[in-house]
């Protein structure tokens, strides 16, 4: 009963309590003329009722055991007839069967049968039963037409109820055509009936022959039957999977996701059925779902995945799409009217839509649907030019356009029945694409240090993949290389570079950790690592020819399922040894040799391809020049005044002006103080959040320092995250504000990048001429300050700097 409407339960309970109250009436004044008689019948009809043949198009069988029913409502009592009708309906159901029914199930077609038994016996000792006596085949049809009628029909609005079907065609359908065979046992039966009038019951043997036949004729013709409707739908069948092939391939190319036309198509075909379409009309919707918009195969393709709004001229290039596809499927002739939906599925319910500018009703019904489920289900997909909206936003804003955009009335199912399509459709859902990896690795050679053979590789990627991945994982590749080479060379930060290459490139390669090394003093140094065992790998300084990148960079030759253990070989040290089970290395090659190694770990063996060998040799040498252009300006940065990140002056420029403020302090008899500020948490910040988020925090922090300071006031950033502040002239209650300020700088950076409360600051303070006479004593008494600070707590901290504002106080010297 899960699953059922309740209209449906309901009529079904209805059914079994008629069916037990009819059973209980019959049995209860139990009359029995001529035991014999009646055991003989019963023999026969449990016998007869063994054989039976399977109905088409419904799960459900008859069999021939209604004749002996039919010749009981004239020679038994109706209690006879009763257990005669339950006793057959029995073993019809049960013996044999391809599955034990269900309780339920058992009880509803004992019911039916019961209700159908008892009403045939009622009609035929009526008082027309009565008069129709001296007719009797005439009587026995009239009784025989009722018996089909009420067996038939109880079971017919069941599954109208439960399958949502027109019940005029369920019934045409699955049973109607039985009726003639019906009449005949009626005929069989009057037969039967009239021997017993004129030689005896026992002369009603010699018809049984016939009651076989029947059985006989019965099994051939629906053979024949069900043969020819299991090629129709076989043949059905291949023509809609040829559209859904064709349809998946032109969705995959748009690198729309796979279960885009299945969703829509479920929402459809839902909507369509309560709709009251016919069986034609919606074979027209599920097919119009399926190539709505195979016209685009005449849009260009930077069009088409255009990740921005479009132009007026783009998009009058886009709205050629229905115009076209319905041209494309006018040529392959379908049996039901898809064109006109696939035509008209962009028309709007207020005229404004394309291409024909239709309003309302004038639009076709499959059009509309179509139109109201393509536009839900894009919202609650990714697509280039927006993120994905919740389910319930994007009911909201397709709500908003009833009247509008859309038929009203499609729109109120779509919003009482948007939840049970969406599980169903998801129920429906197919796996994501991925990047095809049935590629065999080659044989090539490997160091002596001991690196894993290319083996054959497991039976995941030796098989053969989809062609929808096929087509969607080309059309990804090539967007996310154009993506990432246009990105590379958009920053001269070679930690933020890399950080680019490390997003865009595990989308189309799965591995758990990278490291991209770069060739400093004839060691590889590890320059940008993330994932797991990044602490073992950021530690790693390899000697050309050592380890698997070392090898990889002296010999300039790719790895493909090396051994990382190797990685740490040259360390000699077995604490040190990597989980990782399987790593992918290219050389990094500049104008002038090598300059460095990007490698991919993974934790199973056998990991890669060589697919993913080809993607990455595909970018290495843009990756080369960005690595070796981002370490030249690095080089020349180091030398400039300027701190590249956060654009404060660096340690350089720091001293220079330091000196210059002692200079002028001393001449002018004025006081300098010197603060030293070192953020707390950083670290946690660029090993929760990375590194992105950790040069944004610096960003923040430098603009807050300089916002906080006065226009004479000079900040720095010392290196990494410490920041100095040169204050001339200032209170001892100045600098306790400043420093309540310059923790709530670091708070507020933490909590704007974070979302968390995890960064804070220690100060250290010097001031001149009481602590030093030279910008390298004061830097190092305020270090140290900071230090003690930073390690005393919050407790300690007070005291130590109001030690230090007291000593402020004191007059400066002659």
């Amino acid at each position: 009963m899960k699953g059922l409407h309740p209209v449906a339960k309901a009529y079904i309970a209805l059914v079994i309590a008629a069916g037990c109250a009819a059973i209980a009436t019959s049995l209860v004044p139990w009359q029995s003329v001529d035991p014999v008689r009646f055991a003989c019948y019963l023999t026969v009809a449990v016998l007869a009722s063994g054989l039976k043949v399977i109905l088409p198009g419904i799960n459900g069988n008859m069999s021939v055991g209604y004749i002996l029913i039919l010749v009981s409502l004239g020679e038994l009592s109706l209690a006879e007839t009763m257990l005669m009708a339950c006793a057959a309906t029995a073993v019809q159901t049960f013996y044999a069967a391809r599955r034990a029914p269900k309780p339920i199930q058992f009880g509803f077609n004992l019911s039916s049968v019961a209700l159908a038994a008892f009403t045939a016996h009622a009609f035929y000792h009526s008082g027309l039963g009565a008069r129709l006596e001296p007719y009797l085949l005439l009587k026995m049809g009239l009784t025989t037409v009722l018996y089909f009628l009420v067996n038939t029909m109880t079971v017919a609005i069941v599954v109208t109820l439960s399958d949502r079907r027109s019940l005029r065609k369920t019934w045409q359908e699955c049973y109607f055509w039985s009726l003639p065979y019906y009449l005949l046992g009626a005929a069989l039966a009057s037969l039967i009936s009239f021997l017993n009038v004129r030689v005896g019951w026992q002369a009603s043997i010699i018809v049984l022959p016939l009651v076989y036949l029947i059985y006989r004729s019965y099994q051939l013709y629906l053979g024949r039957l069900e043969d020819q409707t299991k090629h129709a739908q076989e043949m059905a069948s291949l023509h809609l999977r040829t559209i859904e092939a064709l349809a998946l391939a032109i969705e995959a190319k748009d690198d729309i996701t796979r279960d885009h036309l299945q969703r829509v198509e479920c929402y459809a075909l839902e909507i369509g059925r309560e709709l009251g379409l016919s069986e034609i009309e919606l074979q027209a919707l599920r097919a119009g779902s399926l190539l709505h918009d195979v016209g685009k195969l005449a849009v260009p393709e930077h069009i088409v995945a255009k990740p921005g709004k479009l132009t007026p001229e783009e998009f009058e290039k886009m709205m050629i799409h229905p115009v076209v596809g319905a041209e494309i499927l006018e040529l392959v002739r379908f049996p039901y009217p898809v064109v006109p939906i696939v035509r008209h599925h962009h028309e709007k319910w207020n005229g404004t839509g394309y291409p024909d500018g239709l309003v309302g009703t004038e639009i076709p019904l499959g059009a509309r649907i179509l139109a109201a489920v393509d536009c839900l289900d894009a919202l609650t997909s990714d697509r280039h030019y927006r993120r994905a909206l919740p389910l319930e936003r994007a009911m909201e804003v397709v709500v908003s356009e009833a009247g509008k955009s859309y038929d009203p009335d499609i729109i109120a199912i779509l919003q009482r029945r948007y939840r049970e399509l969406e599980a169903k459709a998801q129920s429906h859902a197919k796996s994501a694409t991925r990047l095809p990896q049935n590629v065999r690795k080659g044989g090539a050679s490997v160091p002596a240090a001991g690196f894993e053979q290319s083996g054959v590789a497991p039976a995941e990627l030796n098989t053969q993949p989809d062609f929808l991945g096929t087509i969607a994982a080309a059309r990804q590749e090539v967007q996310s290389l154009i993506e990432l080479s246009r990105e590379l060379g958009s920053s001269l930060n070679l930690r933020e570079t890399l950080s680019v290459l490390d997003f865009k490139l595990r989308r189309m390669i799965g591995y758990k950790a990278i490291a991209i090394y770069v060739l400093r003093d004839r060691c590889l140094v590890p320059e940008y690592v993330q994932g797991e065992d990044s602490h073992l790998f950021s530690t790693l300084r390899i000697p050309l020819h050592e380890g698997l990148s070392g090898w990889v960079a002296a010999n300039d030759k790719p790895i493909v399922n090396g051994n990382p253990a190797v990685e740490t070989g040259y360390l000699q040290d077995p604490a040190r040894i990597t989980n990782m089970r399987s790593a992918l290395a290219v050389p990094l090659s500049g104008l002038n040799g090598p300059v460095g190694v990007l490698a991919l770990y993974h934790v199973e063996k056998e990991a890669f391809s060589r697919d993913h060998l080809r993607v990455l040799i595909s970018i290495t040498s843009k990756v080369s020049r960005v690595v070796e252009n981002t370490l030249k300006y690095e080089e020349a940065e180091i030398s400039a005044t300027t701190d590249g990140l956060t654009g404060l002056p660096n340690a350089r420029s720091l001293f220079i002006h330091l000196d210059a403020e002692i200079s002028r302090g001393h001449r002018s008899r004025t006081s300098l103080s010197v603060v030293v500020c070192d953020l707390d948490g950083f670290k946690q910040v660029n090993d929760r959040f990375g590194h992105m988020a950790g040069n944004q925090v610096l960003k923040l922090v430098a603009e807050g320092l300089r916002n906080c300071c006065r226009a004479n006031d000079y900040v720095a950033r010392m290196g990494g995250d410490e920041f100095v502040a040169v204050l001339p002239d200032i209170t001892p209650d100045g600098l306790e504000r400043k420093k309540l300020q310059f923790k709530e700088v670091a708070r507020q950076a933490g909590l704007q990048v974070c979302g968390e409360d995890v960064l804070s600051v220690s100060v250290g303070l010097a001031r001149y001429p009481q602590h030093g006479m030279n910008a390298e004593e004061l830097l190092a008494l305020a270090d140290r300050q900071m230090y003690l600070e930073k390690e005393s707590g919050r407790r300690r901290e007070t005291v130590i700097f109001s030690e230090f504002c007291q000593e402020l106080v004191q007059p400066l010297p002659n």
